[in-house]
């Protein structure tokens, strides 16, 4: 019989998430099996799962196919309702220890949709992974669930509240994953700019990473994921200056660079904040390198506001950009608002980026002549300490960092050679 496969959309939260699915199904012996894990941050993401699940039926007409992830849990009714899925699992659900024993399949437990609500988590639902098969850098999630409520976002209610880990567990979990060979790891969640908030009050990002260095002194390269500008700590860039096993990389959860669409979608900073967060940051850490999400046709943008959001990916020198055409989600505020033309949103999308690849491109072009030290993916290519995607002309493992000497760049990576 055919082994469970794991097919991820989405976030690294969910990377993680899968692997703790893909190693409970294997433990319990699922066979013949296929977990679609979801996103539903755009309708686009869900528009692809559908796809993938109609397709996995077509090419596995006798696997059990298993639908779960945030899509699963906001919408489970549009899933349940294709003929191709076996079971819907929500968010909760599909981390349950025995959510893949066979038994749970088994004639006469025949529960198809398996949804609870995620808003009364009081404890984090967070498994430790020890291996993430086929990468070479090791994703640790540090929290789940967000309080915010921007107006475009539904994942609030896919994920529930934000409840964080405690430190000593994340220690002993980036422990074991250094003792396994990473080299890196990312810490990630949803929200991860609130570290700490509902265990103390406060947000103790900057406490927990260097925490996490001191106790953890094998770690070579330690990674955030996305930082919110309206909560970063100032704490956080006073950890940027001192530990050098930080990477210098910050990823803004950013979406518009316009003062009234931040308001409108009721984000926690102005472009003033967000420019000052950059500038707090490169003083820290001359060296380090952003990147930003970014929404492009925002309801009630106009021209002059979108200008603003392109203006502002030079202005706060925004390196690798993550840009969507905003997508209306049902249920949020601004799925009711003045809505763009999905044409007008798809050429501003293209204008951002644009300007974020003539960004990318000058950022590029300034490395060359230098050494990097590239943690190896695949068949050569890696990436820097700032997350420049490196392309090497040498053999070197999978999982090894290797000095690299730059010398050249393509639209889209740099290029090198090995040190002599």
């Amino acid at each position: 019989m055919a082994e469970t496969d794991v097919i991820t959309f989405g976030c690294r939260l969910n990377a993680v998430e899968s692997e703790v699915m893909r190693q409970r199904a294997r433990a319990a012996g699922l066979d013949d099996a296929v977990i679609v894990n979801t996103c539903t941050v755009t309708a686009e993401a869900v528009r692809q799962a559908r796809q993938a699940i109609r397709k996995l039926r077509r090419d596995r007409p006798t696997a059990r196919i298993i639908v779960t992830g945030c899509a699963a849990q906001v919408d489970p009714e549009i899933f349940a309702a294709m003929p191709e899925v076996d079971r819907v699992l929500g968010n909760r659900e599909k981390l349950a220890p025995d959510a893949f024993a066979p038994a749970q399949f088994a004639r006469g437990n025949d529960a198809r949709v398996q949804v609870s609500d995620v808003m009364a988590l009081i404890e984090p639902d967070a498994a430790a992974v020890e291996r993430f098969e086929g990468r070479t850098r090791a994703f640790v999630q540090i929290q789940q669930g967000c309080d915010h409520r921007c107006t475009f976002c539904i994942i609030p209610f896919a994920r529930g509240p934000s409840l964080s880990l405690t430190e000593t567990d994340l220690v002993e979990r980036v422990r074991r994953l250094v003792a396994n060979g990473y080299a890196e790891i990312v810490l990630t969640g949803v929200d991860i700019a609130s570290y700490g908030v509902d265990r103390g009050g406060r947000p103790v990002l900057a406490a927990l990473v260097r925490r996490l260095l001191a106790d953890v002194p094998a770690l070579q390269r330690l990674r955030l994921s996305s930082l919110d500008p309206g909560t970063v700590e100032p704490a956080l860039f006073d950890v940027f200056a001192d530990e050098p096993r930080l990477m210098p990389h910050i990823h803004w959860s950013l979406q518009a660079g316009d003062d009234t669409v931040l308001k409108r979608m009721k984000r926690r900073h102005s472009r003033a904040a967000a420019l000052d967060a950059c500038q707090r940051a490169r003083v820290a850490r001359p060296e380090i390198v952003f990147g930003a999400d970014l929404i492009a046709g925002f309801p009630t943008e106009t021209e002059a506001m979108h200008e603003q959001s392109v203006s502002a990916i030079a202005e706060l020198d925004l390196t690798f950009l993550h840009v969507f055409p905003y997508s209306p989600r049902p249920g949020t505020p601004a799925a009711s608002m003045p809505q763009v033309p999905a044409a007008i949103r798809r050429e501003r999308a293209a204008r951002l980026r644009a300007a974020g690849e003539a960004q990318l491109q000058k950022h590029l072009a300034g490395h060359v002549g230098r050494d990097a030290d590239v943690l190896i993916e695949a068949e050569q290519r890696g990436r820097a300490a700032d997350y420049s995607p490196v392309q090497i002309d040498f053999a070197a493992p999978a999982g090894a960092i290797v000095t690299t000497r730059i010398h050249g760049a393509t639209a889209h990576e740099l290029v090198g050679t090995r040190v002599p």
